[in-house]
Order: C-alpha cells, then structure tokens, then sequence
C-alpha cells in the first residue's frame, strides 16, 4: 500500500514534501512580469455595469484597467467603457447619466482622480442607478502613489459588494511559489490580480507550504536549514522570521488559528506524523490528534471550534474532523472519493474545498458541509493546493499544463475559471485576507 507520505509527496508538495530550502529574510520589488491571466467562461446572469473615469494622463496607475479587470475577473459583470460620452465634472450629478441611462446597463460608475501635490492623489467615486439616479455608493479619498493600486482594487470591491451582495475579494494578496531555474525559488506575494509582485523569500532549494496569517501580515511556512525540516512564521513588512517548530523529525504543514496566536502543524517527534498546536506567544506545544496513522494538512474551522485534516487512519487518504475542546473522536469527513486529501475552509465556514483523485485524474471539489454535497469546481487533471477567497466565492489552486505549474482560479459554483502563468514553474498558492 502507498502511504500518505509518498502519495502527498508526488502529488501534493503544498504540505508534506521532503524537500530542503535555504532561506532568504529579504522583502524586496524585483522586476518581475505579471501573471497573465487567461479567462474561460463567464457568471450566470452578468450584471451590466457602464464606467467612466477621468484620471491624468500620467497618473502611474490607471484605476479604469484596475476596475474592468476585476470586474470582468469575477465573471459577474458585463462592462463597458463610456468614458468618451463627455464630462464627469459634476460627480453630483454627471453630464453623461441621462445618456447612460438608454444603453443597457443598470449602473454607471464614475471616477475622478485628481493630481494634489507630489506623490498625491484625491480620488472620488460614485456609483448611480442609471434608472433613477440616485447615487448607491460614494467615496472620497486622498493617498499617496504608492497605495493608488490597492485603491483600485478596494473600488472595485465597493461596486461588486454593492451589486452582488458578496463579500469583497479584490483588495487582497496571492502567495504562490515560482521555481525560477533548477536551483532558484521565490516565494512571491502579489495583489489578488497578479500585479505588484514582490519577493518574500528566495532560496536554492524549494519552499512549501506558505499560509497566511489571519491579519494579512505574516506568512509561515516549511523551510530546511541543518539538514531538516523547519516552520518558520514570518513578518512581510519587516522581513523578520522566527524559527516556531524545528523538532526531531519532520515538521510540516503549518496552519494559523482564526485568532492568529496559535499554529497547528504536523510533526514526527514521537513517531508517526501527528497534529500539534503551538502556542505563538509561549511556544506551549499540544498534541492534538493520536492515531496509527499519518495525520497531517491541519485547517482550522473559522469559528477555531473544530480542525480538519489529512489522514491515512482508514487505509486511503481521507479529510477528517476533530472538535478542539473535549474528547470526541475524529469523524471522516470525506465520502465520495477514494483519495482525499488538502482542504480548505471557506470564510463563512459552510463548504471546504479539496483535492479528490476520481478515474486518476486529480481535481478541485467543493463540499457543502451542511449536506455533504460535493462539486467538482475544476476540469484539469493534476489540481493540489486549493485556497479560498476571503468572500468564498472563488479559489486559487496550482495545476500543470503541458508540464509546467501554473495557478488557477476559479469559482465556487463552477461557472468560471482562469489560469494565471507567469515566469518559471508556479505552484503552492495561498490566497490571503482583505487588507484593513
């Protein structure tokens, strides 16, 4: 029989992989080219949506491209430009809204940004129900440059929370891994859009298994140095990392806590991969998971009630659930696959997302954790890695295709899905919270 640890090794590398990675403490913006972003598919009932925008000429980024981009992105919206109509001058009440108001859209956002002083910008933004006028939402801002990005994005979210009633998901960060050459890895956070990328980490060797800090701040993950496996939870805006399992044996797959103060993480210390918490502040450790098998890939419930994960107890690679207070055993989770294994919790803590081998072709599957529903969400054939937006409407995942690693998102439902490649072999992705 095939263990846990040799199939997750071939299949999975997100959690489990021996492998040994020399790590960089340096946060820095390399010259690196955005992820292009193929869209296949579109939402059910599109929501037409019309935008214009007055910005100068050289403003360094064009909130227009930010906004169509996530919009069209999300599937949801059919938008079209109408920025040639005329003037937006008077936000109030714009010029073009009673000429907007004959094409088929049901809204009309407009923008302004203005120049204020070096390194300065005012942003004002509405947007109107074409039919009656009146003005759904308003903002007005001022920022630096360094943060007009990010302002489009948090747009972006204000119009798709306001027509869809989903939660955001645009002003948010990607971690992902890209193996650049044999012998060179990063570990690369960019915005949600592939945009804006920058180096948190680089190394000869590989690096898995990054997962977000509940706050958006920190990422942990498994790095080797002496010659073995270490988590290491690190700060991005300072590039400090502290070293917070490095045990006999292997220590993988770490895990935050809803709250951010605690780390589940699977270790070998007495033995057979097993689950532990490790207390950020103390460094208390806990066993929390006793079995005759490999027990690993932790995630956290949202409500820190219950934690999910990997485990070959039963014979195949299943997920399973154990309450975190009391006694209870573990329940399996999974049912309609032979091999399960990698999940993921969605924010409202209602489906967990998984990877299942069905016909030996590994996919994307959601669950409904009310009925036990499954729904296979992905159509590619070598899927791990599956992470949730922060509203659960869509997921990032790494897949191949013609042999090389990519990311792919898609959405909850199905529906739609993207593939985002880039420079060198891309894999291990993590989908961060919204940026407070």
């Amino acid at each position: 029989m095939t263990t846990l640890t040799s199939s997750l090794g071939r299949i999975s590398r997100r959690r489990l992989t021996q492998f040994m990675a020399l790590s960089s403490v340096v946060y820095s913006v390399p010259g690196l080219s955005a992820l292009h972003i193929d869209i296949t598919g579109v939402g059910a009932n599109q929501i037409p949506v019309a935008i214009a925008i007055q910005e100068p000429a050289h403003v360094p980024q064009h909130l227009k491209d930010i906004l169509i981009s996530d919009l069209q992105r999300s599937g949801a919206f059919r938008v079209t430009d109408v920025s040639h109509l005329g003037s937006i001058e008077n936000l109030d009440s714009p010029a073009i809204l009673p000429e907007v108001a004959k094409m088929d859209v049901n809204a009309l956002i407009a923008i302004q940004v203005q120049e204020i002083a070096e390194q300065r910008w005012a942003v004002f933004f509405f947007l109107y129900d074409v039919v009656t006028g009146v003005a759904l939402d308003s903002v007005r801002v001022t920022l630096n440059t360094s943060v007009l990005r990010m302002m489009g994005h948090r747009l972006a979210d204000r119009v798709y929370t306001r027509m869809t009633g989903e939660g955001p998901m645009f002003a948010s960060k990607l971690a992902y891994v890209a193996q650049m050459s044999p012998k060179h890895y990063q570990l690369i956070v960019a915005d949600s859009d592939g945009e804006n990328q920058a180096v948190a980490l680089e190394s000869p060797e590989p690096i898995i298994s990054p997962v977000w800090s509940p706050d958006g701040q920190s990422l942990a993950y498994v790095s080797f140095e002496k010659k073995k496996p270490i988590v290491f939870v690190h700060r991005l805006d300072t590039g400090i990392r502290h070293a917070v399992a490095a045990y006999p044996g292997n220590n993988s797959a770490p895990a935050f806590s809803p709250d951010g103060t605690r780390l589940a993480v699977a270790l070998s210390r007495d033995g057979l991969t097993q689950i532990y918490r490790i207390d950020l502040a103390t460094k208390a450790l806990k066993r929390l998971t006793r079995s005759y098998g490999i027990d690993t890939e932790p995630v956290y419930s949202k409500d820190g009630k219950y934690l999910y994960f990997t485990s070959d107890r039963g014979g195949a690679p299943q997920i399973y659930r154990q309450e975190l207070r009391g006694s209870a055993r573990a329940q399996r989770v999974t049912f309609g696959s032979n091999y399960a294994i990698s999940p993921d919790i969605s924010p409202d803590g209602t489906r967990m997302a998984y990877v299942s081998r069905l016909d030996g072709r590994f996919r994307i599957a959601v669950m409904d954790l009310a009925t036990g529903q499954d729904l296979l969400v992905t159509m590619t054939e070598r899927d791990r890695s599956p992470s949730f937006a922060p509203n659960g409407r869509f997921l990032v995942y790494a897949t191949e295709v013609n042999g090389r690693g990519i990311l792919g998102t898609c959405s909850a439902d199905a529906r739609l899905t993207t593939q985002l490649s880039g420079q060198g072999d891309i894999r291990e992705p993590s989908w961060g919270p919204i940026l407070q």
